[in-house]
């Protein structure tokens, strides 16, 4: 149960704290922090296919921008809330992409630093690929959020540790005015769980398989795998089992009739948006936009640590002034 729902009402305002989604894609994020208790109240991307799923999954605004535009920037700098939320594109930075950050992309990174400098908001969440950790853009943003004071905490999440059934590893970078570097750390570590999370531990017997194929980037890595393990990283692309296809040492079974990709649902089921999540568009857009996706529970996940962290850090201040009041 998130944490606003048991807490005193001086406290509980605190948690629908108003927020902006920057590159918001289809909602991932949006609806793992508004899960959380947290106002999401606008959102902004740039590319069709997504804004037109997130309309229709959301009740505020999605504007349709090219946030590197400078009456964009200009726009959402006037657009003042306590925290922006976002995963600027990460194509530049992927193992799947061609790791070049001169291409464009990779700036939006630094867009979305600029932004979050001028906006101000309380609080900030950056989420991006495992790479971006290796790239001088990430060096840059972080001397752009430390020039406009915010205390920084970041991690690379595995998203299976985190509630979700899926392996998918992603850095997230949280910034909070006035606050020391590494004040979300503990949280982040704490609240994971031992024991990585299985497609059947989340989702049962209800997909009505217990193995399928995955298409692997390279014939030397396995393309089938079980229910009762996470699933690999959904990505973008969702192939069907390729003729002549040879089995791998590492596949748990031959090849059968019965053996099948993931259907785009179940895979949306994977990244944990809920079966009222409605999607619409091409087979092509719908898989790309889901294997974009921040998984729904992954940013409740950071929702949660913030929320206990905040409230953690009321309850000292409540209880360091009741022993001042005692004192008197």
């Amino acid at each position: 149960m998130p944490l606003f729902l048991i807490l005193p009402n001086f406290l509980a305002k605190l948690y629908f704290m108003t927020t902006m989604d920057l590159f918001s894609g289809c909602g991932g994020l949006s609806l793992g922090f508004q899960n959380a208790g947290f106002e999401i109240v606008s959102a902004f991307d740039n590319w069709k296919p997504a804004i037109k799923v997130y309309r229709e999954n959301f009740d505020h605004p999605i504007y349709d921008i090219d946030l590197s535009n400078k009456e964009a920037f200009e726009f959402i700098c006037k657009q003042k809330v306590q925290m922006i939320i976002g995963g600027p594109p990460c194509q530049d930075f992927s193992s799947a992409g061609k790791r070049d950050e001169t291409l464009g992309r990779a700036d939006l990174t630094l867009t979305f630093a600029n932004i979050v400098a001028t906006n101000r908001p309380e609080w900030f969440v950056m989420e991006n690929v495992e790479r971006i950790t290796k790239s001088r853009i990430l060096k840059e943003a972080l001397q752009i959020f430390k020039k406009a004071n915010y205390g920084i905490s970041y991690d690379v999440l595995d998203a299976s540790l985190c509630g979700v059934p899926q392996i998918r590893k992603r850095f997230f970078l949280i910034g909070h005015l006035n606050s020391k570097d590494g004040f979300l750390n503990p949280y982040l570590i704490k609240n994971r769980t031992r024991q990585p999370m299985t497609i059947f531990d989340y989702l049962g017997n209800s997909l009505g398989i217990e193995f399928y194929y995955r298409h692997p980037r390279s014939y030397m890595r396995r393309g089938i795998f079980s229910i009762y393990e996470p699933s690999p990283t959904i990505r973008g692309v969702n192939r069907p089992i390729p003729k002549g296809y040879s089995k791998h040492p590492g596949d748990p079974i031959e090849i059968n009739d019965s053996l099948r990709p993931l259907t785009t649902v179940e895979r949306s089921y994977i990244q944990t948006f809920p079966q009222t999540f409605h999607f619409t568009g091409t087979k092509t857009e719908l898989e790309q936009i889901i294997g974009n996706a921040v998984p729904v529970k992954l940013g409740e996940y950071v929702a949660n640590c913030i929320e206990e962290y905040i409230y953690d850090i009321e309850n000292k201040r409540s209880v360091l002034g009741q022993k001042q009041l005692e004192f008197k």
